[in-house]
């Protein structure tokens, strides 16, 4: 098996957080989403992952040097080989996907990096593909798909009529990237685009008119990473979930003077807490310092040192320094208010 995980946009809507990095690269209670995504993936795919292969963006678009290596780091940490392919400009969800046209060999999941999920399903591996939905309220906002004796017969993007409430979130599983490949590279070849993209749905649509039987995979939580907000709620879920699977996410070596900590929270290593509260439902990064401060549900990164803060709703990336009485911030790496 293998994974193919598009993930060359530039994450304008979590700037400032994506100025210096990736945002599958930001950091949620002590993994990358990116890592979270296809560790999720690997847990319902019950066979080994043989490569992952990520498509970036170029250094020019926002795209570090060292992304590479980063990425490289987790497609090692779950036993497969890592693969890294450029798009140099944005041309939709399937050119995205063709960029990783060399890795497109028999059983691939493709997974877009700017969502993470929770599941309680195996993989049939057997089918011709099969679609990560998950049931919303509106589904207005979203490619959904309509599903008859398990089969699913239509794909419908934004309908302003009830069709169907299982939407599309990104991720997908195919029986033959070979096939995957050929049909993406008929779309270019033939400049069939829509809305000036060349987009996987269509794809979809061709790979089912020919036959193919795609089965829904459905998901009992769908967390948005695309903006400050829902980022901060998914700190909040994920920290709930390894709660719940009694994952201890508290360094050892955390020093606590006249402070608590509040659980569910991921504390990194060499964090000093000091006449504060820190929690529930807090990420604070290594090598931190807290002082005089109550932060609950926010999403804090490394090297930070908060003083005097009363926080709620927060995101504070990497090597910050905050010194303040604002509720609800955003605020970039080595950004410092004092």
């Amino acid at each position: 098996m293998r994974i193919i995980v598009p993930m060359a946009g530039i994450g304008s809507r979590l700037r400032p957080h994506t100025l210096t990095i990736p945002k599958p690269l930001t950091i949620i209670a002590g993994k990358s989403i990116v890592q979270r995504l296809v560790e999720n993936i690997a847990s319902v795919v019950d066979e080994p992952i043989e490569e992952i292969a990520f498509v970036i963006g170029p250094v020019a678009k926002g795209f570090p040097l060292n992304t590479k290596s980063e990425l490289l780091k987790i497609a090692e940490s779950l036993g497969a080989k890592g693969s890294v392919y450029t798009q140099e400009e944005a041309m939709g969800t399937a050119h995205a996907i063709y960029c990783a046209k060399d890795s497109l060999n028999g059983p691939c999941i493709v997974a877009y990096a700017d969502t993470l999920f929770k599941a309680d399903f195996t993989l049939d591996v057997n089918a011709d593909g099969a679609i990560w939905v998950k049931q919303v309220e509106d589904p207005s906002a979203f490619g959904v798909v309509k599903v008859e004796d398990g089969i699913i017969t239509d794909f419908i993007e934004k309908p302003k009529e009830f069709v169907s409430d299982l939407a599309i979130i990104g991720i997908y599983y195919f029986k033959d990237g070979n096939k995957l490949s050929q049909e993406i590279a008929y779309l270019i070849d033939n400049d069939l685009r829509e809305n000036g993209e060349y987009q996987i749905t269509n794809v979809l649509e061709s790979l089912k008119q020919q036959g193919a039987k795609f089965i829904p995979g459905k998901v009992d939580a769908w967390m948005d990473c695309g903006k400050k907000n829902p980022t901060v709620d998914t700190n909040k879920q994920i920290l709930s979930f390894e709660q719940e699977d009694g994952n201890n996410l508290v360094a050892s070596d955390v020093v606590l003077e006249n402070a608590n900590i509040i659980e569910p929270c991921y504390i990194g290593k060499n964090v000093v807490i000091k006449n504060a509260t820190v929690g529930p439902y807090v990420s604070l990064g290594e090598n931190s310092i807290i002082e005089n401060s109550t932060i609950v549900n926010s999403l804090i990164q490394t090297n930070v040192r908060i003083f005097n803060a009363e926080l709620d709703n927060s995101m504070i990336g990497n090597h910050a320094k905050y010194n303040g009485k604002f509720t609800s911030i955003s605020i970039g790496d080595y950004t410092e208010i004092t």
